[in-house]
């Protein structure tokens, strides 16, 4: 008898093959048959006219904060993910010393955009080593599966204290350390190593990451860690020093290709379309075929669609939070700053002014910010309302200096009046990555590639500016079904997002429909799948709020054959676990 029968699905299997109908039989969370399943049940589900799936396996999460409070992990878990990779980018929050938990919160606050306040409260520490971190978290069951990647700049305030704070190079002394330190913790199942090299992340006070400009001798050195290890991943992003000019492209590639090179693991590089350099990511990807070449495995994260930013009084950014008057009620309740900004001498007043600078010392926010305020009719020609159905490839037309233009209305005004509504709760969307072209033709190249794998969806960070956890979700239903031109075949985009971000990994248990896998599986009614618009969530501790995006059509998710999620709902079942990967695997 099985426990769960899956009855009347079209089955996409993961693999990338043609759908077809049939059931699933679900015994001791495997799937034990596919196709014809004649034993009884304990439970079954119809999914009569929907697609039955494998579970999304995420490789680009930010829970490593919210996993010490929250079970349920969303929004990742609302949008048919059912195992996420955590410690990415380099933050983290082990290994750690108790005198030092001050300065990783700061560095997640700055970088990933998490209420430091909502940290403090929340972690529950308890561990120094990345071992115990693990043994702490699998004390706790989730609704998901979750992996834990070591991160560098943890490793590197760990071993060096100050100095690694302060800008300085690590000693032959100080590598040695953090490899043994990251060998031990991939003895023990940690996944991987990241690391993060980019002036966009910031500590909360404004300050690089500890990481950030780390030599390629001690990335290689940490590397090493790896040498005789069936398993693990490297992860790794980069500006590749596009603000230090294009000749710097090589050396940073070498750097990381070296890092790839030593470890014999598979490595994948954040990988975007940035409007000051719009085709770096065709040297990227020709570096990673160059790579491949020469017999190494370096992939290609891509994201969805554009990466974008969520701007609106209730989030961590909006154009007029420089302006003097702004600032003057910027610590009011919302509703009251609402009502002083509906005055009309205040908004004459205001919309007078010119905005003093956000970015800088003491603020996390990065000095693209202050562009930003300095140039708004740029801005405005990419700011878009994201109403209720949000349109993540809307038209240049829509923007809202569009709307100012037909309308004979000063730009600042409309923005002003937008940001508005909804009582103050609206939020405006600026696609800041992906959409130079004001399309996203881009990202299906980046999509179709051989190299390319799913990921930077940051689920668990940016919780004020960023909702893109619903990544998952998006592929299905822009790329599968709604995209005028261009869509991508519904096998392939299941096959991305599960068969192949799991087998990247190292996982062969799941990511398709297969007798023997876990029964980590989604039940999708297709044709009705959609997202809703983002909004505000006052959920985290401390009275910390974070955005949340839902989606409708999910059916069922089922976690090792349980129902974490019926027609959006959380059932209360806690299923997930923390895979431990390599010989630590239990």
């Amino acid at each position: 008898m099985y426990d769960v029968k899956i009855v009347g699905g079209t089955l996409v299997d993961g693999t990338g093959a043609p759908r077809q109908s049939g059931d699933i039989g679900i015994k001791d969370g495997k799937i034990v048959d596919v196709g014809d399943c004649p034993e009884s049940a304990a439970r079954t589900i119809s999914a009569q006219g929907a697609l039955v799936i494998p579970g999304f396996v995420d490789i680009h999460t930010h829970y490593d904060g919210q996993i010490s409070w929250d079970e349920e992990l969303a929004p990742s878990s609302i949008h048919g993910v059912t195992t996420c990779v955590m410690g990415n980018c380099g933050v983290g929050f082990a290994p750690v010393r108790p005198s030092d938990h001050e300065k990783l919160i700061e560095l997640m606050e700055g970088v990933e955009d998490i209420p430091g306040s909502a940290l403090a409260e929340g972690l529950t520490w308890g561990w120094e080593s990345f071992p115990e971190y693990m043994d702490v978290l699998e004390k706790r069951r989730r609704t998901i599966d979750f992996i834990c990647q070591v991160p560098h700049d943890a490793l590197r305030v760990y071993v060096m204290g100050e100095r690694a704070v302060a800008e300085e190079s690590a000693t032959e002394s100080d590598v040695e350390s953090m490899r043994a330190l990251l060998r031990e913790a991939l003895l023990a199942g940690a996944a991987g190593f990241s690391t993060g090299r980019t002036d966009n992340h910031r500590s909360a006070q404004g300050k690089p990451t500890p990481a950030s400009e780390a030599r390629g001798d001690e990335l290689a050195g940490i590397a090493r860690a790896f040498t005789g290890l069936p398993h693990g991943v490297v992860q790794a992003v980069s500006d590749f020093d596009m603000f230090r000019g294009e000749d710097c492209f090589p050396g940073e590639f070498d750097l990381l290709e070296r890092m790839a090179e030593v470890s014999g693991r598979p490595l994948s590089v954040s990988t975007m379309q940035r409007d000051h350099a719009p085709r770096q990511w065709e040297r990227i990807f020709e570096r990673a075929e160059r790579a491949a070449r020469a017999g190494m495995d370096i992939r290609c994260q891509v994201a969805a669609r554009p990466i974008g930013v969520l701007l609106g009084l209730t989030a961590t950014f909006h154009p007029f939070m420089g302006f003097p008057s702004y600032r003057e009620i910027a610590s009011l309740p919302l509703d009251a700053r609402v009502a002083q900004m509906r005055d009309p001498s205040f908004r004459a007043r205001l919309l007078s002014e010119k905005s003093g600078k956000v970015a800088g010392d003491g603020s996390p926010l990065p000095p693209l910010a202050d562009f930003f305020l300095a140039n708004p009719l740029l801005v405005a020609m990419r700011l878009f309302r994201l109403g209720e159905a949000p349109n993540y490839e809307p038209s240049g037309l829509t923007s809202l200096a569009g709307d100012a233009s037909r309308g004979g209305l000063p730009l600042l005004s409309v923005i002003y009046d937008a940001m508005l509504e909804q009582d103050g709760r609206a939020l405006l969307y600026f696609p800041l990555y992906n959409y130079t072209e004001m399309n996203l033709d881009v990202v299906r190249r980046m999509l179709l590639h051989p190299l390319s794998l799913p990921g930077l969806g940051d689920g668990g960070a940016h919780v004020g500016t960023i909702c893109d956890a619903s990544f998952p979700t998006f592929l299905l239903t822009h790329w599968g079904r709604d995209r005028a031109e261009g869509k991508i075949p519904v096998e392939h985009l299941v096959k991305m997002q599960t068969h192949d971000t799991a087998r990247f990994l190292g996982l062969d248990d799941r990511g398709t429909l297969k007798p023997g896998q876990r029964a980590d599986i989604n039940i999708v009614d297709f044709d009705n799948l959609r997202l809703r618009s983002p909004f505000m969530q006052r959920d985290l501790p401390a009275g910390g709020q974070r955005l949340m995006q839902q989606a409708e059509g999910y059916v069922a998710t089922l976690v090792a054959g349980e129902v974490i999620v019926e027609k959006g709902r959380f059932t209360g079942a806690r299923p997930g676990r923390l895979v431990r990967m390599g010989k630590g695997r239990g």
